[in-house]
């Protein structure tokens, strides 16, 4: 719709003859849409946090043996991978493929020689698994297994919950005890070169880590769990997922980072419904704010009204003058909150405010708000566009009484 220079002029004088009840609403316009963007600044970093999270700890596609992923193994590695040095290296001549890591999952007791502890272990690459965790592994003492002379034997990593149980420090002689492939016993001595934590504190309670040729020994066999392939873009996932199912032909079952973060996928769809909630509320604010405005702007000024009438206005013409008034009050506001968000934001970032621990996890994490122009977009025009929808709705019946009545309006 073509809108002539003089309406709009007319509608924006119009918006500053109450200034103060037109700044009220636009306070209350900016709010809710800072508000808005706030929410959902946040929802947008948590999510990408918690994806990175995710992929740091799966890798972004995680190949196995069929069945693998059931979790029904009657023995260890019943369902384990076998010559996964060569299809790490195949995997590896993908331009895509970054990293390959093996990894080896088991159980059993770890203990002191007075205490016993069951554990959650993992073999790992020690070059490079560690390059991976990033920031979500924090070393709370001691280094990691590649720091491990080979003369000293056996290293070991433990979750600090863990260490603390056993009472067990950097350079401490600890051994580990775990069945075999056949069902037999079997044992090795190993020695803290570090103690780290998640986060979280369930992981943190039984975590241990060793050299996957460590867990090899005490699983006698040349097997591993699972190889993680980690790609240099994390968009690419989908494709080299489907990729690799297709090469695969049924041999070998392939999933990918989102398939594995079942706790990524809870937090989108609770803060989805959350923050979907809240902007629903702040439209609905914005609405009756301005559409409040606008009524009693509407009912002051229904002599005006027959006055344009009279002289030749249309009631199309005068909604146009007051739905532009609207407009222009519901963008100045979605204008004033986007800014007032943005400087929210920045100090948020500046002063390092700290999170308090989530359920189930043992450290806090920075409230960063993420600045998406997608975002912004959504929500300036949605307000815009509801403000003028509000101011529509309550000046098209004054605009279509007739014009006597108007005029005789007190």
């Amino acid at each position: 719709m073509h809108i002539e220079f003089p309406w709009l002029a007319m509608a924006l004088k119009n918006a500053l003859r109450n200034r103060r009840r037109s700044l009220v609403t636009l306070a209350i316009a900016a709010t809710g849409t800072a508000a808005a963007l706030l929410g959902g600044g946040f929802a947008l970093y948590t999510y990408q946090s918690l994806a990175e999270a995710s992929a740091r700890d799966t890798g972004h596609v995680v190949v196995a043996a069929p069945h693998y992923f059931d979790g029904a193994e009657n023995t260890p590695l019943e369902f384990g991978l076998e010559h996964s040095a060569a299809l790490a290296q195949r995997l590896l001549a993908r331009p895509e493929v970054k990293r390959v890591l093996p990894r080896l999952q088991f159980s059993g007791l770890i203990g002191n020689g007075e205490r016993s502890e069951i554990f959650l272990g993992t073999g790992v690459d020690p070059q490079q698994e560690f390059l991976v965790k990033g920031p979500f592994m924090h070393t709370v003492a001691g280094d990691m297994l590649d720091a491990q002379p080979a003369d000293k034997g056996p290293g070991i990593v433990l979750g600090k919950t863990l260490a603390r149980t056993l009472n067990a420090r950097p350079g401490s002689g600890l051994t580990l005890m775990s069945s075999t492939v056949t069902g037999s016993l079997s044992a090795v001595d190993v020695t803290v070169t570090g103690i780290v934590s998640t986060g979280i504190a369930d992981i943190d309670k039984r975590l241990a880590m060793v050299d996957i040729g460590t867990a090899q020994t005490l699983l006698a066999t040349d097997k591993v769990s699972s190889l993680h392939v980690y790609l240099n873009e994390m968009d690419d996932t989908g494709t080299v997922a489907a990729q690799l199912r297709q090469d695969a032909s049924g041999k070998l079952e392939v999933r990918d980072w989102l398939q594995m973060a079942q706790f990524y996928q809870s937090v989108k769809d609770l803060y989805n419904r959350i923050f979907g909630f809240l902007g629903i509320i702040v439209l609905v604010i914005v609405l009756f704010a301005v559409g409040n405005t606008l009524a009693m702007a509407v009912m002051e000024r229904t002599r005006e009204i027959g006055t344009l009438r009279a002289m030749g206005a249309t009631p199309a013409e005068v909604t146009r003058v007051f739905t532009l008034e609207g407009m222009a009050l519901g963008a100045g506001g979605a204008i004033s909150g986007m800014l007032l968000a943005a400087l929210i934001a920045y100090l948020l970032l500046a002063l390092k405010v700290q999170m308090p621990p989530p359920p189930g996890r043992s450290q806090g994490y920075p409230l960063v708000i993420e600045l998406s122009s997608q975002l912004f977009i959504v929500a300036g025009v949605a307000v815009t566009l509801l403000s003028a929808l509000a101011s529509l709705l309550v000046s098209r019946k004054a605009a279509q009484q007739p014009v006597v009545e108007a005029l005789a309006h007190v």
